[in-house]
C-alpha cells in the first residue's frame, strides 16, 4: 500500500490548448456589445502585452522600458485631460484592484462622482472604466462614441509613433478623456505595471490626490529589473513631490526602507495600513445569502506624518480573507488621507463602502443553482483568480477559515510567466486536498501565454517532490484502483490519504472529473476551487450563459 501520497492523473497535452481556445469563450470576446466592433477591432490591432507577455526589463528606466514620453505626447494631442481630475494612483503587486474598489465605494457613498480605471476585466472590457456615482461599468454606446470621436487622431499618433502604441496606452487615454468629459470628482487608477513606466504614470503632483503602493511582491520580475529591491523602486515612481503616500503591506522591512526613502526625497507624508498604532483583526466568517462575509474590526490610530483615527467595528466585508482585511484597512487610511486634506468623507461612508465592496473572481461562491449547471450538484463551487505564491497562500488561509472541514477539489490554469511551482507548494502545503485538476485557459483571448496542463504537471510534481510528498500517476496500479467505480463510506479514508491530480483539455473534462471523485462521499460538504488565473474565472463565467 501507498500511504500518505499524492495522487496525479495525466491525460492531456499541447494540443488540448487549441482545444481550450475553442471550447472555452474568452476575455476578450464574451458579452461584449455588438456596437464596439469597431473600436475592439482597433485596439486588438495593437500590441498588447497581456496576450504577449511583457518584455524583459519594460518597467525599468532602461532603453528596453516602457517610453512613457509617448504616453505623454499621446494626452498632449487631446488636450492633456488628465489634469482636469484629482486622482489616487495604485501600484503593487497584489491587492491593487481590490483597493480601488473599496476606495471608490467609499467616496461614492459619500456622494462624489468617482472614475475607476483597472485591469484586467472578467467580462467585458467595459469594466475597466468605471463612471459616476453609481460604479456602473462605462456603457458601450457611451465609449464608441468617444472612439469615433477620437479615431483621426489615435491614427495620426499611431503613424507619428511608427506603430508603438499600445493597446493599453490607447484605452488609457481613453479612460482619463471620459474621466473628464464626464467631469468626475476624483479618479482611483491602477497601474498597470510597475508604476514608473506605466501609462497611468502621467498624473502630475498637482493632480494627485494620493500615491498607494499595496504591496511588493515578485510578479513580473523580469520587467521590473529582475529583484525586489527593482520592483519597489519601480512601484515607489508612483510617489510625486509632497503628495501623500499610503502603504499597504506588510512589506519586507529593506523594501520598506526604498519605498520610504523615495517619499522623504519628494517630501511625501507617509502612512501606513499596518502602523503599530493600528489593529486589524477577523472576528468571524458566515454566509450571507449565498456569499461570504467575515465579520472585521478595523482600528486606525496614527500619529507620524499625518494624525488619522477611525474606528469600525463589527465590518462586515463580502471579500473574505486577511488581505482582504488588509486592502480595507489600507482603503480606510487613503479615505482617511483625503479627509485630512478637505474631502468631506465621514466614517459611516467608510464602512457603507467597505462593506457594499465585492468583486468577481475574488473568493466568489456561485449559487446552488450555478453549481448544478456546472455538473456539480451538491458541491459549493469557489472562483478565485489567484495567480501568485502570496495570493494562493492568502487563497489557502481563506478556506481554511471558510470551510473547515471541506474536502477539497482544485481546478487550476496559468499564465507561462508565473511562478507555478510556489503556487503549488503554496496549495499543497495549505491544507489536505483531495484532487488537483490542471487545465489550460486563454490568457486576454490568446494561446500566447497559456500554459499547457503537462507542463503545469511538472511544476506540480516538482513542488510534490520539494515538499517530500509521495506521488502516484496513471501509469500506477494504485491509480487504476481509484479509478474505480464503487462509493466509499464516509468514515473511511478515500485513497488513503492520497491526492488527485488530473491534467484535462477542457473545463467540462475538469469538472466532470472533478464530480466523479468527489461524489465518492455525498454525505460530506465538498468544496470545488477554480483558481490560477482570472482568465479560468471568466471561461467558467462564460460557460453559465452557454
Amino acid at each position: 500500500m501507498l500511504l500518505h501520497c499524492k495522487a496525479f492523473l495525466t491525460s492531456s497535452s499541447l494540443r488540448g490548448i487549441a482545444r481550450q481556445m475553442r471550447s472555452l469563450r474568452t476575455l476578450s470576446s464574451h458579452r461584449e456589445d455588438p456596437e464596439m466592433k469597431d473600436l475592439l477591432d482597433y485596439i486588438d490591432s495593437l500590441k498588447n502585452y497581456e496576450k504577449s507577455g511583457v518584455p524583459t526589463g519594460a518597467g525599468t528606466d532602461s532603453n528596453d522600458g516602457f517610453d512613457l514620453g509617448r504616453m505623454r505626447r499621446l494626452m498632449d494631442r487631446f488636450g492633456n485631460p488628465q489634469s482636469n481630475f484629482k486622482a489616487v494612483h495604485i501600484a503593487g503587486t497584489k491587492g491593487k484592484g481590490s483597493t480601488a474598489a473599496y476606495i471608490s465605494n467609499i467616496l461614492r457613498t459619500e456622494g462624489y462622482s468617482v472614475g475607476c480605471y483597472t485591469s484586467p476585466h472578467i467580462q467585458t472590457i467595459r469594466e475597466r472604466i468605471l463612471l459616476g456615482r453609481s460604479g456602473d461599468p462605462v456603457s458601450a454606446k457611451l465609449l464608441n462614441n468617444l472612439f469615433h470621436r477620437i479615431k483621426q487622431d489615435l491614427d495620426q499618433a499611431i503613424k507619428e509613433e511608427n506603430g508603438c502604441i499600445s493597446h493599453f496606452e490607447v484605452f488609457t487615454a481613453m479612460a482619463f478623456i471620459l474621466f473628464a468629459d464626464e467631469k468626475v470628482d476624483i479618479a482611483v487608477i491602477e497601474a498597470g505595471l510597475g508604476g514608473a513606466r506605466d501609462a497611468t504614470n502621467i498624473i502630475s503632483s498637482s493632480g494627485l490626490a494620493a500615491a498607494v503602493i499595496t504591496t511588493v511582491g515578485e510578479e513580473h520580475l523580469a520587467a521590473l529589473g529582475g529583484s525586489l529591491e527593482t520592483i519597489a523602486m519601480a512601484k515607489a515612481g508612483i510617489i510625486k513631490q509632497a503628495r501623500p503616500l499610503v502603504l499597504g503591506g506588510p512589506f519586507l522591512p529593506h523594501i520598506e526602507q526604498i519605498i520610504r526613502e523615495k517619499a522623504v526625497i519628494t517630501g511625501s507624508p507617509i502612512v501606513s495600513a499596518y502602523d503599530a498604532g493600528n489593529s486589524l483583526a477577523v472576528k468571524s466568517f458566515s454566509i450571507v445569502n449565498g456569499k461570504p462575509c467575515q465579520i472585521c474590526d478595523i482600528e486606525i490610530q496614527t500619529v507620524k506624518d499625518l494624525k488619522l483615527s477611525c474606528k469600525l467595528h463589527d465590518l462586515k466585508l463580502q471579500m473574505p480573507g486577511d488581505h482582504q482585511l488588509q486592502n480595507a484597512a489600507t482603503a480606510t487610511c487613503v479615505a482617511l488621507c483625503l479627509r485630512s486634506l478637505g474631502w468631506k468623507i465621514s466614517d459611516e461612508s467608510i464602512r457603507s463602502g467597505l462593506q457594499s465592496t465585492y468583486l468577481l473572481g475574488r473568493s466568489q461562491l456561485l449559487s446552488l443553482a450555478d453549481a448544478k449547471v456546472l455538473g456539480l450538484t451538491g458541491a459549493t463551487i469557489l472562483l478565485d483568480g489567484a495567480h501568485t505564491k502570496e495570493s494562493a497562500k492568502a487563497l489557502m488561509n481563506t478556506i481554511k477559515m471558510a470551510f473547515p472541514k471541506a474536502r477539497l477539489a482544485f481546478v487550476v490554469a496559468m499564465a507561462c510567466d508565473k511562478d507555478h511551482a510556489g503556487f503549488a507548494q503554496e496549495i499543497l502545503s495549505g491544507a489536505y486536498v483531495e484532487t488537483v485538476i490542471l487545465t489550460e485557459a486563454a490568457i486576454a483571448g490568446a494561446a500566447t501565454r497559456t500554459t499547457s496542463a503537462s507542463l503545469l504537471r511538472d511544476s506540480w510534481i516538482k513542488a510534490s517532490e520539494e515538499l517530500g510528498v509521495g506521488i502516484c500517476h496513471e501509469g500506477m496500479t494504485e491509480y487504476r484502483e481509484l479509478l474505480k467505480e464503487q462509493p466509499v463510506s464516509s468514515d473511511s479514508n478515500f485513497s488513503d490519504g492520497k491526492t488527485i491530480l488530473a491534467t484535462e483539455s477542457s473545463l467540462k473534462d475538469c469538472l466532470r472529473v472533478a464530480n466523479e471523485i468527489l461524489n465518492r462521499r455525498r454525505d460530506e460538504n465538498c468544496v470545488v476551487v477554480i483558481t490560477g488565473s482570472l482568465h479560468i474565472v471568466s471561461s467558467v463565467l462564460a460557460s453559465l450563459d452557454d
